[in-house]
């Protein structure tokens, strides 16, 4: 077998189990979140950090958008998945 090839026996989706990173090992709220952060005119890049007690959701804005417009329209979209007393909070993603 040449380096071209590759070896189907070391394909992890073979044994039913997703790649590394995959989409499915997210929490489903996770999931949830950046499905409609990434609907939001504006957000080019996203990150959802998941705690037991609150939320964080960073964003990467696109040229030409404001970021307090564009976290407003987030947190308005995002709003109904806050379970009761937890806290969400939203920001601008740096650098990465």
């Amino acid at each position: 077998m040449t380096d071209d090839e590759d070896d189907p026996g070391d394909d992890p989706t073979d044994r039913g189990m997703p790649p590394e990173g995959a989409a499915s090992d997210l929490d489903p709220r996770v999931q949830e979140t950046l499905r409609r952060v990434f609907g939001v005119a504006g957000v080019v890049s996203a990150k959802v950090w998941s705690m037991p007690d609150r939320m964080y959701v960073g964003v990467r804005v696109a040229f030409g958008y404001g970021l307090d417009r564009v976290l407003e329209d987030v947190r308005r979209e995002t709003m109904d998945l806050a379970e009761p007393g937890e806290q969400w909070e939203f920001g601008q993603l740096d650098g990465d």
